[in-house]
């Protein structure tokens, strides 16, 4: 936290612990970030308003941004707020290591998420046309053979940890047949996956295993066409080159799985522990869209979207902002933002306007893919599982967070044995 002459500092205009030395400022990484990353949002939203001063992993300076107008303000505005890194003034001047985590999420790829304008455009229509075309092509039918597959896994023993069992594969094992992988890959993508969203020391080895595999599925594709994403990636008029299809498999397995995994839990999460949900969804009166939607507004998958650099200096939520700074998104302290949520019990139902699929050009693609495998998921399970229910109180689920999510570590539930 900055002390009181930062603040004054602050009100004066400039912000010196955000572009000299650290000043004490909040890490969204480490032991307490891992437990209580909302109580840290809360803390900054107190002492700095709507825009923070933050340190991430490495001790790399950013700007977290917790007000909900300002992150749409980041997001719909591309010229002011590039996605493009290679403005981003620490990474120019030699601050911010090769092998640092952070270069996972950050990193300039030849993608459509680290561009803007029309080179966005190319390779983001690529990544649509083929996202749009898999939806039309029976997901619903993977997901319930996938989704069977697993709970025929645990369905005799009377119990489960659905994070483990359930939730934490199921998602890549659907992602593998879209992709044209083997099923067999799938648990080894999604342990890979998630070290890259965690970051640490372990995060550029998993980043290189993942693009090994993805370069080889490319390669395997050219000669043994499918219909499969890859290679309707491969065929697009928008004539990707090698490195862009690879780095495009990337982009779409890792925040596919990672974004569909956590949600997934926090889905059964809520439904678990609410009867009232449970008993609607087992009868039919209530549907899944309207526990998804409610969790995107209160736990959304990723809680923190990397990131944004200004283009020039400017001014954001009453914080003066340097061109070249990097801005992360606090998508969870945004949707509850007390300027425009002031009672956050307040039922969201038909209200869309969460932050969770990100804004603006960059808005995630893959809503209508994300959404089929929640759905399907939650279904086959109500009915695979009679009885289902928590075999824990409530109160002692947990979660554990990294700068990016905060992930359920668990949730134990019982129900009857087949």
């Amino acid at each position: 936290m900055t002390d009181h002459s930062d603040n004054e500092a602050e009100a004066a205009g400039g912000c010196p612990v955000m572009h000299g030395g650290d000043g004490g400022l909040t890490r969204l990484y480490g032991p307490q970030a891992a437990i209580d990353p909302q109580g840290i949002y809360g803390r900054l939203r107190k002492e700095h308003g709507a825009v923070a001063p933050v340190l991430l992993e490495g001790d790399v300076r950013a700007w977290l941004v917790l007000g909900y107008r300002e992150s749409r303000r980041v997001l719909d505005n591309p010229l002011q707020f590039s996605r493009d890194s290679r403005i981003w003034r620490d990474w120019a001047e030699g601050g911010v290591e090769e092998t640092s985590p952070l270069i996972q999420m950050l990193g300039w790829r030849p993608d459509c998420v680290s561009q803007d304008g029309e080179p966005h455009r190319r390779l983001r229509r690529a990544v649509t046309d083929n996202l749009d075309t898999l939806a039309g092509r029976g997901i619903r039918r993977h997901v319930t053979h996938f989704a069977n597959k697993q709970i025929d896994a645990f369905a005799g023993k009377g119990s489960a940890d659905l994070v483990i069992e359930y939730a934490e594969y199921l998602p890549m094992l659907v992602l593998t047949r879209l992709f044209g992988l083997p099923a067999a890959e799938g648990r080894s993508l999604a342990v890979s996956c998630a070290q890259v969203l965690k970051g640490g020391p372990d995060a550029l080895e998993h980043n290189d295993r993942i693009m090994e595999i993805l370069g080889e599925l490319a390669e395997r594709k050219r000669v043994e066409p499918g219909p499969d994403f890859t290679t309707g990636l491969l065929a697009h008029t928008a004539g990707l080159d090698e490195d862009e299809i690879v780095s495009h498999l990337r982009l779409v397995l890792i925040t596919a799985h990672t974004t569909t995994s956590n949600l997934l839990a926090r889905v059964l999460e809520l439904v678990l522990t609410d009867a009232s949900r449970l008993a609607g969804l087992v009868s039919g009166q209530r549907s899944i869209s309207e526990v998804v939607e409610e969790v995107m507004w209160n736990t959304p998958p990723l809680a923190v979207l990397p990131g944004r650099f200004a283009t020039a200096d400017l001014e954001l939520g009453g914080t003066q902002v340097k061109e070249g700074d990097l801005l992360v998104l606090g998508l969870a302290a945004g949707n509850l933002d007390p300027e425009i949520r002031p009672d956050s019990g307040v039922s969201v139902h038909g209200n869309q306007s969460h932050l969770a699929f990100s804004g603006g050009p960059h808005e995630c693609p893959g809503q209508n893919i994300g959404q089929a495998i929640i759905g399907t998921a939650v279904d086959v399970l109500l009915h695979r599982l009679p009885g289902l229910r928590l075999s824990v109180p409530a109160d002692e689920l947990t979660s554990t967070a990294s700068t990016w999510e905060a992930r359920l570590d668990a949730l134990p539930v019982e129900f009857a044995a087949q």
